[in-house]
């Protein structure tokens, strides 16, 4: 990562070195000023570096804060490689870019429009965000498995994710998902019973996906914005349900990942910038591994292609 350095011509130093001849009689002071503008460099500007975001501002004086922040960059780098190394990672994962300052446009992605899409504004279906940014957003359904060496994992790496949730799944260790929320996770809609939506009718649909809401407003606090149709599969009453109680977005997946492999939707099966990955909770009672080999198999593979993974709610 490259840092970018402002010069600071008219910044404090100059200050401190033009006052120091102002009030000849106030000898002292002007010494004391001379000293501070002489061991601060006055005879040339410096550097002064903006943190990285997330990070508190340096405290060091200028003149070692550029320093300061490399050393802070080496033992970030450091901590991520022997957090990918505890966890047997190939590689250390990469970094995503700051949040974009406008968040791009998200619309149904073609062919996955209902009717009345545009004029009843109902929530877009779309598998990628539109972004130039190397990123890609994963997302993980239901709340079948519990595994606290996963939460572990996450926070260690310092990888973001997004939680679409199924109440009979999850209602038996809401714990589990609040500590998951505490991590900086956004918890999401994923429906009561993770039915097949199309087959019910429009006041059946909106029982699912809204009192799904009431739940989620119950146990988290907040009602998410974001909901995912069990199996990727909506019409147009789905949508219109999901609008009714307060759902914006319904991402659903360019990419799955499991345990041993990657499934595509694309025939050129390869990743693009801003796209939707789906993984399960799921452990080594319906897979053959765990969450954790799951994850290896994920950053591995978008390590190696040269994207980091960024955070979904940050682009929407």
């Amino acid at each position: 990562m490259g840092l970018v350095g402002q010069n600071d011509k008219k910044g404090l130093r100059g200050s401190l070195c033009r006052r120091a001849g102002i009030h000849g009689g106030l000898a002292v002071l002007v010494a004391a000023l001379a000293a501070a503008a002489l061991a601060s460099g006055c005879a040339r500007p410096s550097a002064q570096v903006s943190p990285a975001p997330g990070q508190q501002r340096l405290q060091a004086p200028p003149a070692r804060s550029l320093d300061s922040y490399a050393d802070r960059l080496r033992t970030s780098y450091a901590q991520r490689t022997a957090a990918a190394r505890r966890w047997g990672l190939e590689r250390v994962p990469l970094t995503p870019p700051p949040p974009p300052a406008t968040k791009p446009k998200v619309t149904a992605r073609p062919g996955f429009e209902v009717e009345h899409q545009g004029d009843w504004d109902l929530p877009p279906v779309f598998t990628t965000v539109p972004t130039k940014d190397k990123v890609v957003f994963l997302t993980i359904d239901d709340g079948a498995e519990k595994d606290p060496a996963f939460l572990r994992m996450m926070s260690d790496l310092k990888i973001p994710y997004t939680a679409f949730l199924t109440n009979y799944l999850i209602e038996g260790d809401y714990d589990y998902f609040r500590r998951m929320q505490a991590s900086g996770v956004t918890l999401n809609n994923h429906t009561l019973r993770h039915l097949y939506l199309p087959g019910l009718s429009y006041e059946e649909q909106r029982r699912e996906i809204c009192d799904m809401q009431g739940i989620m407003r119950k146990e988290f606090g907040k009602r998410p914005r974001m909901f995912r149709p069990p199996y990727g599969n909506y019409n147009q009453d789905t949508l219109r349900a999901a609008k009714s109680c307060g759902i914006e977005y319904v991402p659903i997946w360019n990419e799955e990942v499991h345990v041993d492999h990657w499934e595509f939707r694309e025939d050129d099966q390869r990743l693009r910038p801003g796209d939707i990955v789906l993984t399960h909770f799921r452990g080594p009672g319906e897979w053959n591994g765990t969450m954790i080999d799951d994850m290896r198999q994920f950053l591995d593979h978008v390590t190696a292609k040269g994207f980091a993974v960024a955070r979904l709610e940050d682009y929407l």
